[in-house]
């Protein structure tokens, strides 16, 4: 299954019975790859690419100095849907500094949430790309929860982070 929304795919797979769901993102940006390695590896970063409803709040004590690292715990609060404030733990998993990393949930409100950020520099700013595999707990109850509102919510989420982008840098040209 395949849902296309501008620059943000989702698709599912299913691997051992488990049912996993795939969104694709890319988004050129008018800066330079050590720009925006700058702004995308403060975590502190995050809630001003991020809908204000959700209410995103960093709870860990990182300052706008924090870089991420392999093994950094980050720390939210969320109001992901329906005004339910809810706890989030991830973990940046891999660090290669200036082309990627990787924020794996510890704790949430998923099953499963892996997300990779990729950073490469291209004529006039830099390409970024987002792969995020993630799965519902509850299974069916989760399964029909995705179906009719979550993966909206998500391909939202990141049509907002892209237009907050082009506020905070301008538009590729």
């Amino acid at each position: 299954m395949l849902a296309e929304q501008q620059n943000h795919w989702i698709y599912y797979n299913v691997i051992d019975g488990v049912k996993t769901y795939v969104l694709k993102a890319e988004q050129a940006i008018p800066i330079s790859l050590a720009e925006a390695w700058d702004f995308f590896s403060s975590p502190l970063n995050l809630a001003k690419i991020t809908p204000k409803e959700m209410n995103f709040v960093v709870t860990s004590d990182h300052t706008t100095a924090t870089k991420m690292y392999e093994g950094m715990l980050i720390t939210y609060t969320i109001t992901p849907l329906f005004g339910i404030k809810m706890s989030w733990m991830t973990e940046i998993t891999h660090v290669k500094e200036g082309e990627h990393f990787i924020d794996e949930q510890r704790f949430g409100p998923y099953a499963l949430w892996h997300h990779e950020h990729h950073f490469k520099g291209i004529e006039g700013g830099v390409l970024m790309t987002d792969q995020l595999t993630y799965a519902m707990p509850l299974g069916a109850v989760g399964r029909f929860g995705h179906a009719i509102l979550v993966a909206k919510k998500v391909r939202d989420i990141f049509k907002f982070r892209e237009n907050a982008i082009v506020e905070l840098f301008g538009a590729f040209k």
